[in-house]
């Protein structure tokens, strides 16, 4: 607990350090594009890694929220600052009403049903020109005055300093939420949902929880996207920003607070690394996913807290054999 939280404090300290010692608009965009996917995978986690429940329709509650932004900011003049909280708050009525449904199934008919309601979205986006525009996009979202009358590095800053706001209001919820007694019920539900019956907890209560909290995240990323970007279409539907959220979980560590944050910081970069050899990085990223299911199956953050488990563990042994008969080392 204590080590996640102040792990989190020093990372976000040194995030706010980047734009004062990166005079580059183009890394300052990768670190925004970074907390931005941190987000995600972290809304994704508290799903897949607290609940146990593999959705592949998460992009859904993302994409309400960059749609939603997008209306309210181009039709109705509403800035960013009312914008992103209230795509939060439409995504998370959507992540209720949704949950009460498919939480309600288990396994693979979870999965498909899930999948299934991000690909109907999709199909609304590009069929329902009066709201959605359809498959042009609503396109010109509003940039706060300020931000759009300064230099891109200056813009880039502003943006970025926005979405570490996001980024620590997100990690701070999940937090709470995890080493709360709901989540710590949560957990216990993914662990073995009839002895959590057995002491009283009531899955679907636990689930719906982590299920709405994951999807308002998730639609608070959608909102900051659709301002930053300043465009939305139907692609915010897409298999590919779902991909994206599980190999970040994935190769980060599922089940824990800290991985999503590595997951998003490593894949942005390898992303950036290989944008000039697409099938090369679509490979590359597969192969990535076998071995770490293969060899890493916890991720990376969950080896390295198996390798401190076994360590402390160990250490009471390794005191006593080095101790002598008399007391004495």
């Amino acid at each position: 607990m204590k080590l996640e939280r102040n792990a989190m404090l020093i990372a976000g300290l040194l995030a706010a350090l980047l734009p004062l010692v990166v005079h580059d608009s183009y890394l300052v965009h990768l670190g925004v594009m970074t907390l931005f996917y941190a987000v995600l995978a972290t809304s994704l986690n508290l799903v897949t890694g607290y609940v146990g429940e593999f959705s592949l329709g998460h992009t859904a509650f993302f994409g309400i929220g960059a749609y939603t932004a997008a209306i309210l900011s181009t039709r109705y003049g509403v800035p960013i600052w009312c914008t992103v909280p209230l795509a939060a708050l439409v995504a998370m009525a959507t992540g209720a009403v949704i949950g009460a449904i498919t939480l309600r199934l288990q396994g693979p008919f979870f999965v498909i049903v899930t999948l299934a309601f991000s690909e109907v979205l999709r199909l609304i986006a590009d069929n329902w020109i009066a709201v959605t525009n359809g498959p042009m996009g609503i396109a010109g979202v509003l940039q706060p005055d300020w931000i759009a009358r300064a230099g891109n590095l200056q813009a880039k800053t502003a943006y970025f300093y926005i979405m570490l706001g996001i980024t620590a209001a997100a990690l701070y919820f999940a937090y709470r939420f995890v080493y709360s007694s709901a989540g710590r019920a949560a957990v216990s539900v993914r662990e073995n949902r009839y002895v959590a019956q057995s002491v009283g907890i009531w899955p679907f209560a636990q689930a719906l929880q982590a299920f709405v909290l994951g999807a308002t995240l998730a639609g608070l990323a959608g909102g900051f996207y659709a301002h930053y970007i300043s465009f939305v279409g139907s692609e915010v539907f897409s298999f590919g920003f779902m991909a994206t959220m599980i190999i970040m979980v994935l190769v980060g560590g599922k089940g824990t607070l800290l991985g999503p944050l590595f997951g998003a910081l490593l894949v942005t970069g390898l992303q950036e690394c290989l944008r000039e050899a697409q099938e090369l990085r679509l490979t590359l990223f597969g192969a990535i996913v076998v071995l770490i299911v293969l060899f890493l199956p916890r991720g990376a953050m969950g080896f390295i807290s198996t390798r401190r488990e076994r360590v402390s563990a160990n250490a009471p042994d390794v005191v006593k054999h080095e101790t002598l008969p008399g007391g004495t080392a």
